[in-house]
């Protein structure tokens, strides 16, 4: 991998940021380059979410992902407004739990994940952007899987610590959903 560009995508609330945030810091253990640009509406919580991340073996020029790799979406709005920006041969990830559309394009990899519900169904309601990035991790190796735990403990505040365990249980599930 020489660079990964990566567009989070959904409702405000729903983690977009977070796991964002996860890879950035993944990646920085990893020893890339890396950015992470987040852009949410004023109602925060319910309001649209999204989140550009960069991760590269060399300089990054714009930390906004206009033309992403990737694309998670996880709802309708956002695979809406962003499945075109995706790159030819790239991948859209959704979560088909909360997604009923299917994608029209066809030279993109598309990945109907039910991260909500694998999320439930293994009591870790929340957790539906843990699986999905499980999942991502899967299809982009984008650091190394030590680095993705670095990265999720720097990332989860110290005061919630204690959901750690639960984030990992939710990026197995993501990886095993293959």
């Amino acid at each position: 991998m020489s660079s990964l560009n990566i567009l989070l995508a959904g409702f405000g609330g729903q983690g977009i940021l977070f796991t964002g945030k996860v890879m950035a810091y993944a990646g920085l253990m990893e020893g890339k380059e890396v950015s992470w640009l987040p852009s949410y509406g004023p109602e925060m919580r319910g309001g649209t979410a999204n989140c550009s991340v960069c991760i590269s073996d060399e300089k990054i020029g714009s930390p906004l992902v206009v033309t992403p790799d990737v694309l998670v979406a996880m709802n309708l709005p956002s695979l809406e407004k962003f499945e075109d920006a995706v790159v030819p041969g790239g991948i859209i990830i959704l979560d088909s739990t909360i997604i009923s559309k299917k994608v029209s394009r066809t030279d993109v990899k598309v990945i109907y994940l039910d991260a909500s519900k694998i999320a439930e169904d293994n009591g870790l309601k929340g957790a539906a952007n843990m699986v999905i990035l499980g999942r991502l991790f899967k299809e982009t190796a984008f650091c190394s899987p030590e680095n993705l735990d670095k990265g999720l403990q720097k990332t989860i505040p110290a005061k919630k610590m204690a959901l750690l365990d639960n984030n990992r249980k939710a990026i197995s599930l993501g990886e095993k959903s293959a």
